[in-house]
Parts: C-alpha cells; structure tokens; sequence
C-alpha cells in the first residue's frame, strides 16, 4: 500500500494488535509475552508527537488489558477494543468516538488477512505490516510539521474528556451544580513563542465560534505581539480531571476612546462550560476598569450564529455608521461596559490589560 502524504494527512490515531504485533508472542497461547524495548520507544514517541493509540485486538479483554497494565504500557492507549469482533469494526468504533475521519487513522497488524479486512471496509484507513512498526516515528504521515505543548499531552486531554463526560452521564443534579464540581480553572495569558502555532491554528479551525472567521497566520500574531497598541491573549482551561488546553484566543486593539475587539474565537467543545460568555464579561469589566468603551469587530458567516448571540446577549449593540470598508463585511458592535463579576462556576485567572506587568489576578478576589 502507497503511503504517500499529499494524499493522506497526518496520522491522528494508530490502531495496534497486540499478539506478535505490539508484544512478541500469542496471549491465548499461554505466552510469557514482552514488548521490545525499541517498540516501546516507537509507542512512546508517537505519543510525545501528540498522535493517539489504541488498540484492536481478538483477546479477552480482561486478560490482555492487566498484561498491558503489568508491562507498564496501559495508560498509552484510549479507548481501546479488545474481543472478538472484525478489526475494521474496531477500528471504525475508535474513529467514531474520537471524532476523527477515517483517513487520519492508521492500523498495524502482523496478519496479511487482518489488514485486508481493515482495508476492504475501511479503504481510507492505512494500514502497516508489523514489521514496520519501528519505521513509524520516521515517516512523515506519523511527522507533525509542529508539536505544540498542548500536543504533546494530547492524550492525557482526551483521557480526561472521557472521565468527565462518564461523570456527566451519571450526574443527577443540574447542569449548573456539575459545573460547579468540576472546579473550572480558565486562564488568560499573554501569547508567546509557545503558544502562536496553537493560537494560529484556532483562528484557521474555530467557525462556529469565532466572530469575524478571519484567519492569522503565524506572521500576523507575531506582529500584533509586537506592536504595543495590541494584546494577543490566549486562554486555556483545566478542571479536577485535567487540562482541556488552550481554548480561546483574543486580538485586542487600544484605540484612543475604546478597547477594540478584533478577534474572539473559542473552541466549540468548551460552549457548554460558559467560557464564551465569561470571556467577553472579563473583557467588558476590564474596559469598564479602564474607563473605556468596548466595541468588537462581527462579521457574519454561514457557521457562527452562535458568536452573535453571545455579543448580543452581552449587550453589544450596533455602532453607528458603516462597516469597515477595509475589511469586507466586517460591522463594529458597541457596548458602554459596567463592571462585572466572574462567573461562579469559573475561577478566572487574568492579567489586567494593557498594563507593564504580566502577572495574573484572580478575577474579583481583591476587589469589589
């Protein structure tokens, strides 16, 4: 099978078997299976590189998952499928939950059979001999072009998402109440070397909420960084599970008689945590702090319905007068800030804006 990179994107997800594959021997078999020290490294690697593993494996599960625990390689893997079915409904199963297309998933196997059942039913999947396992780290589909820091703890994020969301499901009290147990932490921090590449990349992912749908690049955010009429703040957020990484981004603009948002872009997998609306209440107290109008740049799109009505809940209104001509379809929305509180499910670590000092201030905790 030709593997060639203009055809397939980067792998976000390897799909090992276990018997001869990841381990040398047979389970089932009776086995005293080990894994070579240079797989270890491969699986190891890959997860520094930010790309998932899992598994697909024709074993008992109870079985295989305590050797795998035992040999020290368990936490490696997510969601991973071990029993007796087709390995291409496995694999599907892993791309289904994780959300990811098909074509950024690839499969290893020592058994010729094994991967042309993977590859009849799932053609856009790739799949590797066993023997090329320690090739991997080598190849440029499993060769990210940049490891951003939230990258490299991408599975610690997505294992984190599971125990929260199986928490969620057995909740039995209100939707506010589990917000309020999940001790959300959201930080806003000034954006450097480390954090543009992901910064960049939510402005070009971000549709549904992001308010104008204008992408930076890397050039771009490293000007703005630059010119000291500007902040670039990037928020993350964590909770009593994990990280959820960086989040959001804000382009902030000083203008003589108003702070000027240029950009606000949040993920969509944290909408329901309030972090939008807690944002642009940060933004709108430190304006009022400031004495300051806030005004926000909008440009509507087929995707960000919901950005609109967040401004619009918020307050923001209109501003006189026509659109930006220099910037296509781009409105300027107005609002006369009041002073604000943090929301009480969120604590809101942030730095005051347009100040000397960087350090953060946990929202509301020194004054009234």
């Amino acid at each position: 099978m030709d593997h060639v990179t203009e055809q397939h994107p980067t792998v976000k997800c390897l799909v090992w078997d276990l018997d001869n594959t990841l381990w040398r021997g047979t389970l089932l078999e009776g086995d005293e299976v080990e894994i070579p020290p240079a797989i270890r490294d491969v699986v190891v690697e890959l997860d520094s590189r930010g790309i998932l593993q899992s598994v697909a494996s024709r074993n008992d599960h109870t079985h295989a998952w305590e050797r795998l625990e035992k040999l020290g390689l368990a936490e490696y893997f997510v969601l991973p499928r071990i029993g007796w079915g087709a390995k291409s409904a496995s694999v599907r199963a892993v791309a289904e939950e994780l959300n990811f297309a098909l074509s950024a998933v690839a499969f290893i196997d020592d058994q010729p059979t094994e991967r042309a059942e993977v590859e009849f039913h799932l053609p856009d999947v790739r799949c590797y001999p066993a023997e090329d396992a320690l090739s991997l780290p080598t190849r440029p589909e499993f060769s990210p072009a940049v490891v951003t820091h939230d990258a490299r703890r991408r599975r610690e994020m997505y294992q984190a998402g599971f125990r929260r969301e199986a928490e969620r499901s057995e909740h039995s009290g209100t939707d506010e109440e589990f917000l309020r147990s999940l001790s959300l932490e959201l930080r806003v921090e000034h954006a450097g070397d480390e954090e543009i590449t992901r910064v960049e990349e939510l402005t070009l992912r971000t549709s549904q909420m992001n308010a104008t749908g204008v992408h930076y690049s890397d050039q771009d955010l490293r000007s703005l960084i630059a010119d000291e009429r500007h902040e670039v703040l990037v928020a993350s957020l964590t909770d009593r599970f994990g990280p959820h990484g960086a989040i959001g981004v804000i382009l902030l603009e000083r203008r003589p008689d108003a702070h000027h948002i240029k950009l606000l872009a949040t993920s969509c997998r944290v909408v329901s945590f309030g972090v939008g609306a807690a944002l642009l209440r940060w933004l709108t107290d430190e304006a009022a702090r400031a004495g300051t109008a806030l005004t926000a740049a909008f440009r509507r799109t087929e995707r960000n319905r919901m950005m609109e009505v967040a401004y619009r809940f918020a307050g923001f209104e209109d501003a006189p007068g026509r659109p930006d001509p220099a910037e296509d379809g781009v409105q300027t929305l107005l609002l006369k800030p009041s002073r604000q509180s943090a929301p009480p499910h969120l604590k809101v670590l942030a730095p005051r804006l347009f100040s000397p000092g960087r350090e953060l201030i946990e929202w509301g905790a020194a004054d009234g």
